[in-house]
């Protein structure tokens, strides 16, 4: 019997820890890769959560910030003012949605235990501005207080200065002239002044109000301010959002020292560092730990804004892969392996999360304008508006449109205006194939400085259902086009970046074109391809164009 109990003994012995490392093993392969991606824009926080097993959004939530939370008394997420060139919003907002959403989340029983790092996006170009007590309010967060409590007293400015505003006119000119033009400045730090960028913000904010002003210790972004609070202490300013604020080099990646002296005296002690997208700031803060259960072994990793972060989470990895995004403004942006920048200063250039740089042109009059003609036609639906179109032939006879109905970006027209050159303003058909047709021509033209021929675009927006739209896009811009419905993209981009950040603190060497398989895929069945003879008919017309364009400016 000893024989036999000794026996039996071994064989547990063997087996128990065995059976332990099967069961351990099976449970890290089966264990779920869990991402969360936030996106701070202008109406809303969103959440995306992924899988990256599995390759789903599993996932995904926003809050509309009036009503959410309407004791802001915001307006489509901005403070109502007298001077209507001013848009500002509440920091104290974003933060109070922050921990809105992570206690959603919570309640919708999110398995935030197993999340293993975060970042996020944030509307670009918008500051926050903190005096000497940031740094304390940030390692010390109190999960028995909201976010709102622990950060009371901490802003050396109330507001928050956003992209809608544009009342530095007078400053983007004085930082423009110091820096020796539109040409210089967009050459050292990827765009010209624009009034909505972050340095000519902070200029106004020290000579209006100098001793909030010296009083500030610390200057940060939407996007680097939420990254703080996850971080528990201030996190650093990503390349594609640093560039955006007209301050840094855009070829070196660090603070341009003559683009600060132009901006605001001592302005280097008060800018955190500048760091890659998705960069490891280091375990998240024990607040969202102990107060809403997440993985005490969370990554909290370095945001970026909007827009770059919309560059992953469309895919736009591959040079020469590019997104027409058709909404309230419409944009062309996409991943260029090198630094150009436009000398006129209507696009933009900024570091991209996937490295390098990405490209943007953004065109006021999108949407809106397309609405504009056809209520002026009492076109009953974009169904119509697409059969009116198939009527009038691909070049509409020479007819040219120029549909400035508020002042344009790209080309820079301040007075709004409509000009029609060989073009019938009563024929209804030919007016609507004009519109889209100089939306279109106007995005090759004005893109050209990017010295990129697109092979691919994804159309994104709500126009992007018309398939009688995209055909004038494929053929104008002489590339196959593809529609793309992600929802979220920022916030999905954002995750992705989490989930790269991770793997990267892994030394597991991530390939961003295997990370987004999956995720990024376009519609099936959507690709419309140029068609040969209108492409000769649009590379004509563009001279055309071109020529009307520069008359009427």
């Amino acid at each position: 019997m000893n024989l036999l109990a000794d026996f039996v003994a071994e064989v547990i012995f063997i087996f128990i820890p065995v059976n332990y490392w099967y069961q351990t093993a099976r449970k890290q392969t089966f264990m779920p890769k869990l991402f969360l991606g936030l996106d701070s824009s202008t109406q809303s926080l969103s959440a995306v959560v992924i899988d990256l097993d599995t390759r789903k959004v599993v996932y995904e939530k926003s809050l509309n910030f009036d009503r959410a939370l309407p004791h802001y008394k915001t307006r489509n997420g901005v403070l109502p003012s007298r001077d209507p060139l001013v848009k500002h919003s509440s920091p104290l907002m974003w933060a109070e949605a922050l921990d809105l959403i992570f206690a959603e989340m919570k309640k919708d029983g999110v398995a935030l235990g197993k999340i293993l790092a975060v970042s996020g996006s944030g509307q670009q170009h918008g500051s926050v501005y903190f005096n000497e007590r940031i740094t304390a309010a940030l390692g010390n967060l109190d999960p028995k207080k909201s976010l709102v409590e622990n950060l009371r007293g901490v802003f050396a400015r109330k507001t928050s200065p956003v992209w809608m505003d544009s009342s530095t006119t007078v400053e983007c000119a004085e930082i423009r002239k110091k820096l020796g033009g539109i040409k210089y400045t967009a050459s050292r730090t990827g765009s010209d002044a624009f009034e909505r960028f972050t340095g000519p913000q902070i200029r106004k904010f020290c000579k209006t109000e100098p001793g909030a002003y010296t009083k500030t210790s610390s200057i940060a972004l939407v996007s680097s301010f939420l990254a703080s609070l996850l971080a528990g202490k201030i996190a650093p300013i990503d390349y594609g959002d640093g560039a955006g604020m007209n301050l840094m080099d855009i070829r070196n990646k660090v603070w341009d020292m003559d683009a600060l002296k132009a901006t605001a005296p001592s302005l280097k002690k008060k800018l955190p560092p500048l760091a890659a997208s998705g960069h490891v700031i280091g375990p998240v803060s024990a607040y969202f730990v102990n107060k809403y259960g997440l993985n005490p072994e969370a990554l909290a990793t370095t945001w970026t804004g909007d827009n770059p972060a919309s560059v992953i989470g469309l895919g736009l990895i591959k040079p020469g892969h590019f997104a027409v995004s058709l909404g309230t403004s419409d944009t062309f942006f996409g991943s260029v392996q090198k630094c150009q920048t436009d000398e006129d200063g209507e696009g933009h250039v900024f570091g991209s999360p996937a490295g390098g740089y990405m490209s943007l042109v953004c065109f006021k009059n999108g949407s809106p304008a397309r609405e504009k003609i056809r209520e002026l036609y009492g076109i009953a639906g974009w169904k119509q508006f697409g059969e009116l179109l198939q009527q009038t032939p691909p070049g509409n006879d020479g007819g040219i449109l120029l549909p400035w109905f508020e002042a344009e970006i790209a080309p820079r027209v301040n007075q709004p205006g409509i000009h029609r050159f060989d073009l019938d303003a009563k024929d209804a058909g030919a007016n609507c194939r004009a519109i889209f047709e100089a939306q279109m021509m106007s995005m090759r033209l004005h893109s050209q400085w990017m010295n990129v021929s697109p092979e691919k675009i994804y159309a994104t927006g709500g126009a992007a259902d018309n398939a009688e739209l995209l055909q004038i896009m494929a053929d104008v811009m002489n590339c196959r086009v593809s529609r793309i419905e992600v929802s979220k993209s920022a916030a999905l981009g954002a995750a992705l970046l989490a989930a790269h950040g991770w793997l990267a603190a892994g030394d597991k060497n991530p390939k961003w074109e295997k990370l987004v398989a999956g995720f990024t895929a376009p519609v099936p069945d959507s690709e419309i391809r140029p068609n040969p003879k209108a492409v000769r008919i649009y590379d004509k017309l563009l001279e055309k164009y071109a020529d009307c364009e520069r008359e009427a400016l």
